[in-house]
């Protein structure tokens, strides 16, 4: 499976969710775009904490929502190995694995262009 398989798949399984709890996620997008807006942190960097969190909680749909997000971003991928090698310090063995995960993700979307 690739990364774009994971996530059209997700998106389809979170469209299925959101018709049967729509206010649950109105709610988590208005959170989501206060979240992001660019403050005193760029939004860039917050997605970077946003990917420390998806791999500490272990979980691929965030890593991947948050790495293609990086990608957009313009995120450089000596940044992302950079907050990877940072994750992995705080996390141990199952961060190293799944900031690997990452780094898979980011050369996916940032070959797609």
């Amino acid at each position: 499976m690739t990364w774009t398989k994971l996530l059209n798949t997700t998106m389809a399984n979170l469209g299925k969710l959101q018709k049967e709890t729509p206010e649950s996620f109105k709610g988590f997008d208005v959170m989501g775009k206060a979240a992001k807006a660019d403050g005193v942190l760029s939004e860039k960097n917050k997605e970077f904490i946003a990917l420390g969190i998806a791999i500490a909680t272990r979980c691929d749909s965030c890593i991947g929502f948050h790495t293609k997000s990086l990608v957009r971003l313009g995120a450089t991928r000596s940044e992302f190995c950079e907050a990877l090698a940072m994750c992995s310090y705080m996390g141990g063995g199952p961060s190293i694995a799944f900031s690997a995960k990452a780094l898979e993700a980011y050369d996916e979307f940032s070959s797609n262009g």
